[in-house]
C-alpha cells in the first residue's frame, strides 16, 4: 500500500498572493526533486491556477508543462461534479438509513439529495483531498486555498463530519435497539456508518500536524498582518491539530532608489512587518517574496520565483509589456449608491472593504438625514481595521456618528441561536404524538433530529448572511452597503435566495404526506416563512431600483480575468451591476524615478486599455494607490477626495 501523500496548504487573507506563491512552491519543488510527484490543486471556488500557469486545466489533474523529467500536475476542483461523484457512491446507503430511522420514505427524501447544497465547495474539496491523499498517486499535494474565512471552514469540517457521524449512528440505532429488545438478536452496524467512521478517522489523520503543513502567506500591509494574528487564534480555537509551519512575507520591497517615495515607504513597511511577525510568531521561519513589479506567469517563471522565495535565490524579472497605451483619466466625484441596497464584490485583496467603507462614508455625507449601515458577510471580516473600533454581529455606531453603523455578520452564532429555538420546539412536540387515535412515542425521532441539529452545515455563511441582509432591509429606511466575501463565495450568497426557494418547495413536498403530525405542521409553517423571505430577497436582487452590485478589481492580469468571469456570472443572474471600480492605480507622477513602479504601471495601463475596449458603455472608475492604510475618519476623508473616470 502506498504511503499517504503529504499535504501543504497555503493559507492567508485574500489578495496576498497565495495562488502565485503556492504555484511557485509546487513548480520549484517539482524541478528540484524530479522523482517527487507533486499535485497543485485549488480549493477556491473562484479559481485562478489556470490563469497563473497560463494553461488550460480540466476536471481531473492535468500535467503541467514545466520541462523534461519533472512530474507536476495541476487541478482546479469542480465542486459540483466532485460532490455529485461522492453522493453517487453514498446515495443508496444514505436513503436506506434515513428511511429506516425516520418517518420519511426514500422516495420522499431522494429529491433533496439532488438539490444544490450550500458549502458544497468545502465538502467537495475535503472529500477530494481525502481520496487523493489516501490513494497515494502523489508524494505531495500543494493546496492553493480559498481566502482564510472559508479555509478555516474547510479545516473545521472534520469535526462537522464527526457530528454527522453521530447523527448517522443515532439514526442507525433504532433497528438495533428494537431487535435486541424484542427479538433478542443483534443487527450489524450499517456499512455506510462504518465507511463514515473510517473516513472521519482518515481525514483527521490527513489534517494532523504530522501529515499536513500550513504555510501562512501575508504581506506588509497592516490589514494582512492583523489578519495573520486572527488566523493563528482561530486555528487554535477551531482546528487545534493544524499548526502554521512557516510564513511567507510576500510582495515585500526590500530595497528602493532614493527618489521613489512610494517604494521607500514600502521598504519601511516591509521592515516593520518583519519585526511584527518575528514578535508575534517567534519560533517560525519567515521567508521573503519580493515584489517583482508585475505578475509571475507560466510554470518556468513561477519555478524561478519559487527558488527566490524558498531558497533565497535572485528575484527574477517579471515578464510584461515593455510599452502600454496611456489611458486618459478624468477627475470625477466619488459616487454614492442611489438604491437602498448595494453590494461590493471581487477577488480577495482588491480593497473591497476599503471601497465599501468609502461608499458608505460618502453616502452619509450626501444624505445626512438617512442612516447608513455597512455590513460585512465575509467570514474573515476587517471592518475593525478600517474603523479602528471593535465591530460585532450587531450594528455599532462608527466614526462618532450614530447614523453611521457597521456590523460583521456572524453566521455560525446566528445558526446556533436558530437551532436552539428549533430544539425547544422539538422538545415540546416530540415528547409524544397521537396518530389516528393511537399514542405514538416519538422520543427516538427527537434524538435523531437533535443529533442533526448538532451538525453545523458548511454553507451556513451564505444561508444566514442572506437572512441578515433581508432583516437589515426590513428594519427601516436606511442605505445598506454589503462588503461581501471574495468572488466565489459572494456569488454563492447571491445565488442562495433562489436556491432557498427550491429547497423550501422540496421540503414542503416531503412533509406533505405527514401533515397530520403537529410537529410537521409547525415545520411546514417555518419552511413556508423561509420560502417567502427567500422570494422577497430574490426579487430585490434582480430589481435595479432596489439593488446595485459594484465589482471591485485591481488593474492586473489575474484580477482582470477573474472580474471578467464575475461579470459574466452577474449577467447570468440578472443582477443589476453598477460601475466597475479599479483600485490602487499608480499615477504618472509617482513612478517617474522607479523601474519597479514603471513596470507595475505599464501592466495597469494595459489592463485599463483592455477594460475600456471590452466594457464599452460601462462606467470605469479609477481609485489611486493610497499612501498608507486607509483607516479612521481622516484617512477616509482624504481617500474619498480623489477619483478618476476612464474616458
Amino acid at each position: 500500500m502506498r504511503a499517504m501523500a503529504r499535504l501543504t496548504f497555503f493559507i492567508g487573507k485574500g489578495g496576498v498572493g497565495k495562488t502565485t506563491v503556492s504555484a511557485s512552491y509546487a513548480a520549484y519543488t517539482a524541478r528540484q526533486q524530479p522523482r517527487r510527484r507533486v499535485l497543485l490543486m485549488s480549493t477556491d471556488p473562484a479559481h485562478s491556477l489556470a490563469d497563473v500557469l497560463q494553461q488550460k486545466l480540466g476536471d481531473q489533474p492535468t500535467a503541467v508543462r514545466l520541462g523534461p523529467g519533472t512530474r507536476l500536475w495541476a487541478w482546479e476542483i469542480n465542486a459540483s461534479k466532485e460532490f455529485a461523484r461522492f453522493l453517487k457512491r453514498q446515495r443508496g446507503a444514505l436513503l436506506e438509513l434515513i428511511e429506516s430511522a425516520t418517518i420519511f420514505t426514500a422516495a420522499e427524501i431522494e429529491p433533496l439529495l439532488d438539490a444544490t447544497l450550500p458549502g458544497m465547495a468545502e465538502v467537495a474539496a475535503l472529500v477530494a483531498l481525502h481520496r487523493l491523499a489516501a490513494r497515494g498517486d502523489y508524494d505531495e499535494i500543494v493546496v492553493d486555498t480559498a481566502p482564510i474565512g472559508h479555509t478555516l471552514r474547510l479545516f473545521q469540517l472534520p469535526e462537522h463530519l464527526a457530528r454527522f457521524l453521530h447523527f448517522l449512528q443515532t439514526a442507525a440505532g433504532r433497528d438495533r435497539v428494537l431487535a435486541e429488545t424484542f427479538a433478542h438478536t443483534t443487527i450489524a452496524v450499517p456499512p455506510v456508518v462504518t465507511q463514515w467512521e473510517r473516513m472521519v478517522a482518515e481525514v483527521r489523520q490527513a489534517l494532523s500536524a504530522g501529515q499536513a503543513e500550513l504555510v501562512l502567506v501575508t504581506t506588509p500591509e497592516n490589514f494582512s498582518l492583523q489578519e495573520s494574528v486572527r488566523v493563528r487564534r482561530e486555528l487554535a480555537a477551531s482546528a487545534p491539530t493544524m499548526d502554521i509551519a512557516r510564513i511567507v512575507l510576500n510582495r515585500a520591497v526590500v530595497a528602493a532608489g532614493r527618489k521613489c517615495n512610494h517604494c521607500l515607504a514600502r521598504v519601511r513597511a516591509a521592515r516593520a512587518a518583519r519585526t511584527f511577525l518575528a514578535r508575534e510568531f517567534p519560533k517560525l521561519p519567515i521567508v521573503i517574496g519580493e515584489d517583482p513589479g508585475g505578475p509571475m506567469l507560466g510554470p518556468k517563471s513561477l519555478a524561478e520565483f519559487g527558488r527566490h522565495v524558498f531558497q533565497g535565490g535572485k528575484l527574477p524579472a517579471a515578464p510584461g509589456p515593455t510599452r502600454a497605451p496611456e489611458v486618459r483619466l478624468t477627475a470625477a466625484p466619488w459616487p454614492s449608491p442611489d438604491v437602498p441596497l448595494a453590494f461590493t464584490l471581487g477577488k480577495g485583496g482588491v480593497g473591497k472593504t476599503t471601497i465599501s467603507a468609502a461608499l458608505a462614508f460618502r453616502q452619509r455625507q450626501r444624505r445626512k438625514s438617512i442612516p447608513v449601515v455597512l455590513c460585512s458577510t465575509d467570514p474573515a471580516p476587517s471592518l475593525d481595521d478600517v474603523f479602528e473600533a471593535e465591530i460585532a454581529d450587531q450594528p455599532h455606531a462608527v466614526l462618532g456618528d450614530p447614523k453611521f453603523q457597521a456590523v460583521e455578520a456572524d453566521a455560525v452564532a446566528e445558526f446556533a441561536r436558530w437551532s436552539a429555538g428549533v430544539r425547544r420546539q422539538i422538545g415540546a412536540a416530540l415528547t409524544a404524538e397521537t396518530r389516528g387515535g393511537v399514542h405514538v412515542d416519538l422520543s427516538y425521532e427527537r434524538r435523531v433530529l437533535e443529533a442533526l441539529l448538532d451538525v453545523v452545515p458548511p454553507g451556513v455563511d451564505e444561508l444566514f448572511a442572506a437572512f441578515r441582509i433581508l432583516d437589515l432591509v426590513r428594519s427601516g429606511k436606511q442605505f445598506i452597503i454589503i462588503d461581501m466575501a471574495p468572488t466565489g463565495h459572494a456569488l454563492e450568497l447571491l445565488r442562495t435566495p433562489a436556491r432557498m426557494e427550491g429547497w423550501a418547495r422540496l421540503l414542503l413536498k416531503t412533509l406533505a404526506p405527514h401533515r397530520r403530525l403537529p410537529l410537521v405542521r409547525d415545520l411546514a409553517v417555518e419552511i413556508a416563512a423561509v420560502e417567502q423571505r427567500a422570494r422577497e430577497l430574490g426579487r430585490m436582487l434582480r430589481d435595479p431600483r432596489q439593488v446595485s452590485v459594484w465589482p471591485i478589481m485591481l488593474a492586473e492580469p489575474l484580477p482582470d480575468r477573474e472580474t471578467a468571469r464575475l461579470l459574466g456570472a452577474l449577467h447570468g443572474m440578472h443582477a443589476p451591476s453598477g460601475p466597475l471600480v479599479v483600485n490602487r492605480v499608480l499615477l504618472p507622477e509617482s513612478v517617474r524615478n522607479c523601474r519597479r513602479c514603471q513596470s507595475a504601471r505599464r501592466w495597469q495601463m494595459a489592463t485599463l486599455a483592455s477594460l475600456r475596449s471590452r466594457h464599452h458603455g460601462r462606467d470605469l472608475l479609477v481609485v489611486a494607490e493610497a499612501p498608507g492604510e486607509v483607516a479612521g475618519k481622516r484617512r477616509l476623508q482624504a481617500f474619498t477626495r480623489r477619483l478618476w473616470q476612464v474616458d
